[in-house]
């Protein structure tokens, strides 16, 4: 029934209920996507297909890993994504080829397992979207050729460990939506591979490092929602790659420097609640990228700067409420009706601004 698929990538996706045993005849299979499907379980004459690499099992209603995966010892990728599954089975860890292995979205408790550190080849690593807890082992510390570390969205707890600086080759970290807490480790300057770091909704304290302005190839950088003290270090305002950066919802505060505007390609600028000072620089109308900035809840004074009006037709998404902003307002602004709840003019996408004094 599979013809001469024997060489060629085999998708079978939205519908199939069982794989059938004779799947066993492709016994040159490299690669077969099983995503969207309605499978519990998979036929032991699965684990014949010994040349098999590539693996997508997500998005089925299994409740464990089928045994017949681990007998495929060639297996290089293996996704088993938005499934029913609640455990890692411990013969995972004996599938040392894998550079890729996705099990987020899962139902998956507990700690982390330590065993992790078998897998050494991993680039790609994703548990995020689960239910872990504890701390983040040690162990993935020393999988240092990971590119991608995705933990997002579990309930982990503890401090990020300085071993952190280890993986110098990320280039993408998501640890957000945990309940880590103490300091970000300066260790993590040492990741100049990065372009993409998120630690935000944790509970992490402190001081943002001035390491972080090490990460010259960052493009987003979340440190959002989380107790962060003390100024915005210079360094992070000479990352010039950085498209969007997210510091709102902590406790920052000083002044927003005019090296903002040398940050040419930022579209995406977050900074509200926070307890920032100060007037907003001129050198913000440089940012014609730009198409949000979120100012408001922090104790911004003076006026709006005219150069509001360079950026103002890119902007979708703008709130300056809630400062003490007083008028005049730039011209780009008269007319428009908006009034926030404490009485200061602010604008809003699809509202209109006013002076309320």
């Amino acid at each position: 029934p599979f013809g001469n698929w024997n060489n060629d990538p085999v998708e079978f996706s939205y519908g199939l209920t069982v794989v059938p045993e004779n799947i066993s005849d492709l016994n040159e299979l490299k690669y077969l996507d099983l995503d969207n499907n309605q499978l519990e379980t998979l036929p032991e004459s699965f684990g014949d297909l010994s040349l098999l690499e590539i693996l997508w099992l997500g998005r089925n209603p299994l409740d464990i890993i089928p045994v017949a995966i681990f007998d495929l010892i060639t297996l290089n990728h293996l996704a088993v994504y938005e499934t029913n599954i609640s455990e890692i089975p411990q013969e995972i860890w004996n599938l040392t080829n894998l550079t890729y292995l996705n099990l987020s979205r899962n139902q998956l408790t507990g700690e982390i397992p330590q065993e992790i550190w078998n897998l050494t080849n991993l680039t790609y690593l994703s548990l995020g979207g689960n239910q872990f807890t504890g701390s983040i082992p040690l162990e993935i510390f020393s999988l240092t050729n990971l590119e991608r570390l995705y933990l997002w969205s579990n309930q982990l707890s503890g401090e990020i460990p300085p071993e952190i600086g280890n993986l110098t080759n990320l280039e993408r970290l998501y640890l957000n939506n945990n309940q880590l807490s103490g300091d970000i480790p300066l260790e993590i300057g040492n990741l100049t591979n990065l372009t993409s770091l998120g630690l935000d909704d944790n509970q992490l304290t402190s001081s943002i490092p001035p390491e972080i302005g090490n990460l010259a190839n960052l493009v987003r950088l979340y440190l959002n929602n989380n107790q962060l003290t003390g100024e915005i270090p210079l360094e992070i305002w000479n990352l010039m790659n950085l498209q969007e950066l997210g510091l709102d919802g902590n406790q920052l505060t000083g002044g927003i420097p005019p090296e903002i505007g040398d940050m040419m390609n930022l579209q995406a600028l977050g900074l509200s609640w926070n307890q920032l000072s100060g007037e907003i620089p001129s050198e913000i109308g440089n940012l014609t990228s730009l198409w949000g900035i979120w100012l408001d809840g922090n104790q911004l004074t003076g006026e709006i700067p005219e150069s509001f009006c360079d950026i103002y037709p890119n902007l979708t998404e703008i709130n300056l409420g809630d400062n003490n902003l007083c008028p005049p307002y730039p011209e780009c602004l008269l007319g428009e009706e908006f009034i926030d709840s404490n009485g200061n003019g602010v604008y809003d996408e699809g509202e209109e601004f006013v002076d309320s004094n």
